[in-house]
């Protein structure tokens, strides 16, 4: 059990042992979460992997049901998942006002569903230090595009509190042919993937405050 689990986290979340291109895909939605003071506290996401994934992550898992699973008999799942992104800052980028913010690990009562043979990740990453933006930018992406995340077609973003401001949702644009190419050509043993690769693919969230 923990051997395949230890595989699971490498699959997710060491991206630099694999070849660059897409090798997990995730369909997530996310909320930005607001306090009554008009202060963004945190980020709230739910990642639902695709069905590969999902079935190579839950197989041999023991459950009551067969072929279900309760938050309860996936917790350690969910733990060595959230263990695992802590390294690649949960994919997750804040910039106020065009200056980083520091994002704290995920709160207390993470877990993981299992629906429709897909298992969705949902944990909140707090901010170190709530605060005010006119201009606040949260970005969403693999530097080293291992992982290939889109936006939710239904509902990808809400916000939660946050009275007076808007979220525009922002899609990444097409790889070209060529990037591709190049990308395919990065060798498996390369140290670490240029974070510029990631970021040209992000997906955003661009809110406007008032």
């Amino acid at each position: 059990m923990l051997k395949r689990l230890v595989l699971l986290a490498a699959m997710l979340a060491a991206a630099s042992a694999a070849q660059a291109h897409p090798h997990v895909w995730v369909t997530m939605r996310t909320a930005l979460v607001y306090d009554e003071a008009g202060n963004i506290t945190g980020v709230r996401h739910a990642w639902a992997f695709d069905d590969m994934f999902s079935a190579f992550a839950t197989q041999g898992l023991e459950s009551k049901e067969k072929g279900k699973f309760t938050r309860e008999e996936l917790a350690p799942l969910a733990k060595v998942n959230v263990e695992s992104l802590k390294e690649y800052e949960y994919f997750t980028y804040v910039t106020a006002d065009g200056q980083k913010v520091a994002l704290n690990d995920p709160a207390p009562g993470y877990w993981l569903d299992f629906k429709d043979s897909v298992l969705t990740l949902n944990f909140t990453l707090p901010l170190k230090t709530p605060l005010k933006a006119k201009e606040l930018k949260v970005e969403v992406y693999d530097p080293s595009i291992f992982v290939d995340f889109e936006w939710a077609k239904k509902d990808p973003v809400s916000m939660v509190g946050g009275k007076g401001c808007k979220a525009d949702v922002m899609v990444p644009r097409e790889m070209t042919a060529q990037e591709a190419r190049k990308l395919a050509e990065i060798p498996a043993d390369a140290p670490n993937v240029d974070m510029a690769w990631g970021a040209m693919f992000a997906n955003k969230i661009l809110v406007h405050c008032p």
